[in-house]
């Protein structure tokens, strides 16, 4: 089983105006909502595959009714806690032509510390040992740093696989209870070293930095320019097929959701790997932070070119 940890979600709300301006009202063309936070983006993506999966998180109030209803509605198997101050929205502004977009992140709720335990408690009794799970996103507030840390522990005793896909102290404490897979961009990476590597030779120096402390699977993801894959293995650099995003905002969740898809399939990670970028580009070609198809996801996989370092 495949289970997705969203512990900021957010009702993503996404508006279409014919133009971006400033100091005057805009009008939009469409509006579309979705039931974001990376874990419920990976969640969403995989049953656009077909996978079954099992979304958790923390929601709460009117906001987190709509985002638990709605993935229900989607069919996405949940278990989420409920707590007592309301989910975040989270709000982007497009221009019709797709060239630019502005989007703002409410910070989220005040969790208690009783709710993070009902959670914990709840990961406690259902990790396995051979199951995936998906750690993703930012933490509302008053959640520890250390929460990802603490839930890799337990998934890791239970034999479990984790994929972490945090940033700052998150991801940095995070990492030091030996995730089966990191998955920073080229930003986060440089932050847990305090760099500011940008060649490929300078990013897989920091790579190996990861490999030292234990983390034997590391995924980067490059944006537009693909991503870096390194496991004990070999390393491989991916390039996905140029395409004009239409908002690339949920594509490295929708690349995770191809990774943990193929390998829940028994796939080798770098056998895994031009299915997660295939996944990741279609999703940058879907509006709002809707999520591709199968049939679209095969399409763009065969334009993946995938190269050896």
């Amino acid at each position: 089983m495949i289970y997705t940890v969203t512990l900021n979600p957010a009702l993503d709300k996404e508006y279409t105006v014919p133009t971006l301006v400033f100091d005057d009202v805009m009008r939009m063309d469409q509006m579309r909502i979705d039931y974001g936070g990376k874990g419920f983006n990976v969640a969403r993506m995989l049953k656009s595959l077909g996978k079954e999966n099992i979304a958790l998180g923390l929601v709460g109030g009117h906001t987190g009714n709509i985002i638990a209803q709605g993935l229900e509605g989607l069919g996405i198997k949940t278990d989420l806690t409920i707590i007592t101050e309301e989910t975040r929205t989270n709000t982007s502004i497009v221009d019709a032509p797709k060239n630019h977009y502005i989007k703002i992140n409410e910070k989220g709720p005040v969790v208690s510390v009783d709710e993070v335990e009902m959670l914990l408690e709840k990961i406690l009794q259902l990790a396995k040992e051979g199951d995936y799970w998906v750690l993703a996103g930012s933490l509302p507030t008053n959640v520890p740093s250390d929460i990802y840390a603490s839930i890799t522990n337990i998934v890791n005793k239970a034999g479990g696989h984790v994929i972490l896909d945090t940033s700052g102290d998150p991801l940095k404490i995070g990492i030091t209870a030996i995730p089966y897979l990191a998955k920073p961009n080229q930003h986060e990476i440089n932050q847990i070293f305090g760099t500011n590597a940008n060649e490929i030779g300078e990013i897989l120096v920091l790579v190996d930095k990861l490999h030292d402390q234990g983390i034997k699977n590391v995924l980067v993801s490059l944006g537009k320019d693909g991503a870096l894959l390194s496991t004990p293995e070999g390393c491989w650099k991916a390039l996905p097929p140029r395409i004009k995003a239409q908002n690339p905002i949920g594509a490295g969740d929708a690349m995770v959701a191809g990774l943990v898809w193929r390998l829940d399939e028994g796939d080798s990670a770098n056998e895994a790997l031009p299915w997660a970028i295939a996944c990741g580009t279609a999703a940058a070609n879907e509006p709002g932070t809707g999520m591709p198809t199968l049939s679209v996801v095969k399409d763009f996989k065969q334009k993946v070119i995938i190269k050896e370092i």
